[in-house]
């Protein structure tokens, strides 16, 4: 695979993956902005995920084994000349699940040099989206162009991204991660535990055959879609987008090349194949499909996951990017900081919060104009607070569903705000970006933050300083609509010496509005020293 930029001075990088049943290696050489290319690959086998899945830790065993290889990799890394410092060691869902993970982490380390990152979930939904975004953006002329996906060429809003829905799904030995995307837009992404060699473990211990591994699949499916559904009706998605390497195969054997870096299996033919293949043994699948034994062990149980997906949907075909994780890390390394991508990322964050509010039936009107209002005072405020730009995402994300707990109940709703962002995942946020968005609509209205409040104290130092300047913010900005009627269109800031003077541009009655802001103006004084007046 490249990708094409200005020459540029070559520098080789190397992503080691430590997945469920393998160790990959991808090898590139990275020359200037976004240009990249794969000079080598390598992959060995490692039993380590039916024996977290099974154990619930590694084994002095599998430590053994997964150190023997990180040492072969390292020799082999060695001849390339790359440094330790080039090495990026990442780790997916059976280490996630595993107890002794920072054991492990330390002990690779101390052997190799290698500091090793443990993926969460919703960063692989990250990174599959990048690696995706990349494989599929190239395709022309075909129904399916997925630069569409994500709203870089709106000139082609017949595309099936821009009229339909879409899913995104990659499968892995332990875990799923889910991207619902509707007219190209993110509704949601989800991270569930259904993984084709933990499903495979537990339905044979659970049932004992084939038939019956089958029905359980069948029967987790179905109570994740329950949980997809209250985000997108699945049965209207039209584009039916896969990575993981069981599909991989299985488009190599009967799938068509739609560009270079992805495949196409169509509807009915992929359905036969899984039909066909369903009760081999891990040996048949080695024997009859020419599959190695590490690639067989989860290659059924992957497929009938995926089965019990794409027939929920209308799709007509299955698309497969042959990308995985480590194509969407070795992007993430090529292209640095990109402020076209960066704000790409920033509207699907938006989009995946704006879904969660609808959701829990957020006053929307309400909830955009706040944030509208908020990302006006930050960007008047830069010199008072010294926040940066994916600061003030988290602000616009606040503001948003700063009210979203009112569905739960209208008294103390703010707490129940802080219940609902802290336990939702929002496409593109980590754990704990969402904990400070769940601190901040914590303290939109009532008390101000507290030593005993033992959530806004697990924060960082740094980040209850951010929670802070933050409600500061959004207290003002939520005083601006107090009826929840939009009066107040659009502001002006103007700086005085001890005061920060708001100027509405309306000639309306604003008594209610100043007087909502004098009740929630105090803490934007105590956090910045300046007088709050609205002109």
């Amino acid at each position: 695979m490249e990708h094409k930029a200005e020459p540029s001075s070559i520098r080789l990088v190397a992503v080691l993956e430590i997945g469920s049943t393998g160790i990959r290696l991808l090898v590139a050489e990275i020359t200037g902005w976004g240009t990249w290319r794969v000079v080598d690959r390598a992959v060995k086998p490692v039993v380590l995920g039916r024996d977290v899945f099974t154990s619930g830790q590694v084994s002095h065993s599998s430590l053994l084994e997964c150190l023997a290889v990180l040492r072969n990799f390292q020799e082999l890394l060695a001849s390339w000349g790359i440094a330790a410092g080039d090495v990026h060691l990442i780790a997916t869902s059976a280490l996630r699940a595993a107890r002794n993970r920072e054991m492990f982490a330390d002990r690779v380390y101390q052997e190799t040099g290698y500091r090793l990152t443990i993926v969460e979930g919703i960063e692989e939904n990250r990174l599959m989206y990048l690696a995706v975004r990349f494989a599929l953006k190239e395709i022309k002329g075909s129904p399916i162009t997925p630069g569409i996906l994500l709203g870089s060429d709106k000139n082609e809003k017949n595309n099936l991204f821009w009229r339909g829905n879409s899913i995104i799904i990659d499968i892995g030995g332990g875990s799923t991660e889910i991207m619902l995307l509707r007219q190209g837009k993110m509704v949601a992404a989800h991270s569930v535990r259904l993984g084709s060699i933990l499903m495979d473990q537990k339905a044979r211990f659970a049932h004992g055959t084939e038939r019956s591994r089958e029905r359980y699949l069948n029967e987790q499916i179905k109570n994740t879609l329950t949980v997809l559904k209250a985000d997108m009706d699945i049965s209207h998605i039209k584009t039916f987008v896969v990575t993981g390497s069981d599909t991989r195969i299985a488009a190599s054997l009967i799938g068509s090349e739609y560009n270079e870096n992805s495949n196409v299996i169509e509807r009915e033919n992929f359905l036969s194949f899984v039909k066909k293949v369903q009760y081999y043994t891990v040996e048949e699948c080695v024997q009859k499909l020419h599959i190695t034994y590490g690639d067989a062990e989860g290659f059924v149980p992957g497929l009938l996951i995926y089965k019990g997906f794409l027939e929920q949907t209308q799709a007509a075909q299955v698309v497969v990017p042959v990308v995985s994780l480590r194509e969407g890390l070795l992007i993430h390394l090529a292209m640095g900081f990109d402020p076209e991508l960066q704000e790409e990322f920033f509207i699907q964050i938006i989009a995946s919060a704006v879904n969660l509010g609808r959701k829990y039936h957020f006053d929307e009107a309400h909830g955009r104009h706040v944030a509208d209002l908020s990302v006006v005072l930050f960007d008047a405020l830069v010199h008072e607070h010294g926040l940066n730009r994916r600061d003030r995402l988290l602000l616009e994300t606040a503001a948003l569903l700063h009210d979203i707990g009112m569905f739960i109940r209208g008294s103390s709703h703010q707490k129940h705000s802080q219940y609902i962002v802290a336990n939702s995942e929002i496409f593109g946020l980590h754990h704990e970006e969402l904990e400070i968005i769940a601190n901040v609509v914590r303290y939109h209205r009532g008390e101000q933050p507290s030593p005993e409040d033992i959530f806004f104290i697990a924060l960082q130092r740094e980040d209850r300083i951010l929670v802070l300047k933050l409600v500061s913010i959004l207290r003002v900005a939520d005083a601006l609509d107090r009826g929840h009627s939009q009066r107040i269109q659009n502001i002006a800031v103007e700086h005085k010496s001890e005061s920060i003077i708001i100027h509405p541009h309306v000639s309306i009655d604003i008594t209610l509005e100043r007087v909502s802001l004098e009740e929630k103006a105090n803490m934007f004084q105590d956090v910045f020293g300046y007088k709050v007046v609205l002109a």
